[in-house]
């Protein structure tokens, strides 16, 4: 355990208590929101910090590389669910999202054994901005507030489907390039 995990065990941790603070007092109380808010803010800032020690301190781990993902998307899916099960959210935005989400794990599972498919800067620019929106959301807020967090969270939705798409090309390329390399090696072997 180094600093870095410890940061996304932190991360992990707080979903159940944003959670829980999400639903306090029927879930529309101002002073449990703002609360829901601090934990998911600083959950979220977790997820900032926690890559940056990691690379630069030398410190990445298998179990960061597995474990980091999976709080990200347990936290951002928590958030999405939560608001629209209150109805501060559309259920097409929970939905668009998942579905993003889920893929994306399942292209990096499918392509594991041929590589990695690390983090985009798109898919970083997406967790940002869905981060941003997904606090302001719980905030309660009206007017230029409520605009400006449907702004970025639009723009977050745009983001997740661009890069969505993007993953499923590299997943594409990687697993063909991964094939070339087999059967180059098996008509090697076999003119050998």
């Amino acid at each position: 355990m180094n600093l870095a995990n410890a940061l996304t065990v932190l991360r992990l941790a707080l979903v159940p208590v944003f959670v829980a603070l999400m639903f306090a007092a029927g879930g529309h109380v101002a002073g449990w929101r703002v609360a829901a808010c601090v934990a998911y803010a600083v959950a979220a800032l977790t997820d900032q910090v926690d890559g940056y020690v990691a690379r630069s301190r030398s410190l990445v781990t298998d179990f960061g590389i597995i474990l980091d993902p999976i709080a990200d998307k347990a936290l951002t899916g928590a958030a999405l669910v939560s608001l629209s099960l209150l109805g501060d959210l559309p259920w097409p935005v929970t939905v668009v999202v998942a579905v993003r989400e889920v893929g994306v794990t399942l292209l990096r599972l499918w392509v594991i054994r041929r590589g990695v498919m690390a983090a985009s800067r798109g898919g970083k620019l997406k967790t940002l901005l869905l981060n941003c929106a997904l606090g302001l959301y719980v905030l309660p807020l009206d007017g230029v507030g409520a605009s400006a967090r449907a702004v970025i969270l639009a723009a977050g939705v745009l983001v997740a489907v661009v890069t969505g798409l993007d993953y499923v090309g590299r997943a594409l390329a990687l697993r063909r390039a991964a094939t070339q390399v087999t059967q180059r090696a098996l008509e090697d072997s076999d003119a050998s």
